[in-house]
């Protein structure tokens, strides 16, 4: 078997949205994939680049621009700077007791705002202004205001990544990302599909959640950005001062 065949879909799940179900958003050059940067920061490398495919990415992300590179354990070409590296796991549903939830909602463009607010008050990960575009979102009301959402993201074959999972301060320990993570997962396993999602390795309480709901460890991965180079200035010829 080959290394290309031993590969699982989710070793490289941006690649296998961009290329799948969310073929839609691509943006491409050569064989590097990603997302419009409203939608969401992830990109694709192929699983084997190499020199043409790391010049796409500079092109296509422009000079100086900072990369997340998701996944990635490979060399970095001279040049480019590692601007940040964290070790993360991939979970994936191995008896979640997903079940739909009375006080959820679906939420909308319009409530956009909101999420963009709760987001940066709880700082689960990247959304963005056109993230909702992505698939399902819930979320859960109080008086009115937004306090909890989750939602889809990564969308490869057969598969659904479960995102964005916050909880404002004021009513944490109500359990309601554990209702939502479900409500959201019951949502994916109606269409046949199956529930996945990534976290922080250093992220303990939310390992400890996901697994008391039916998560299984599948890998650990890795967190990475890397900076595109600035384009090489040619030296100015010395010019002799009378």
């Amino acid at each position: 078997m080959s290394a290309a065949e031993s590969r699982h879909i989710l070793d490289n799940p941006a690649l296998a949205s961009l290329t799948g179900p969310h073929a839609r958003f691509a943006e491409r050059r050569g064989r590097v994939l990603r997302y419009p940067v409203d939608v969401s920061p992830w990109l694709a490398l192929p699983d084997d680049p190499d020199a043409d495919d790391w010049a796409d990415l500079a092109a296509l992300a422009g000079p100086g621009s900072e990369v997340p590179l998701p996944g990635y354990r490979g060399e970095i070409p001279d040049g480019w700077e590692i601007t940040f590296r964290a070790e993360g796991v991939q979970f994936v549903d191995d008896g979640l007791a997903a079940a739909p939830d009375p006080e959820a909602i679906r939420l909308g463009p319009a409530d956009v705002p909101e999420m963009l607010d709760l987001v940066a008050r709880t700082q689960p990960g990247p959304f963005e202004n056109r993230t909702i575009e992505l698939g399902t979102y819930l979320g859960i009301r109080r008086d009115g205001a937004l306090v909890a959402m989750a939602g889809e993201r990564l969308h490869p074959p057969g598969w659904t990544e479960i995102s964005a999972v916050c909880t404002d301060p004021a009513v944490r320990g109500e359990g309601l990302a554990t209702r939502l993570i479900l409500a959201v997962a019951h949502g994916i396993r109606e269409r046949g599909e199956t529930p996945f999602l990534h976290t922080g390795a250093a992220n303990t309480n939310a390992i400890r959640l996901y697994e008391s709901l039916g998560f299984r460890l599948r890998r650990r991965t890795a967190f990475l950005a890397a900076r595109v180079p600035e384009p090489e200035t040619e030296p100015r010829e010395a010019v002799a001062v009378p």
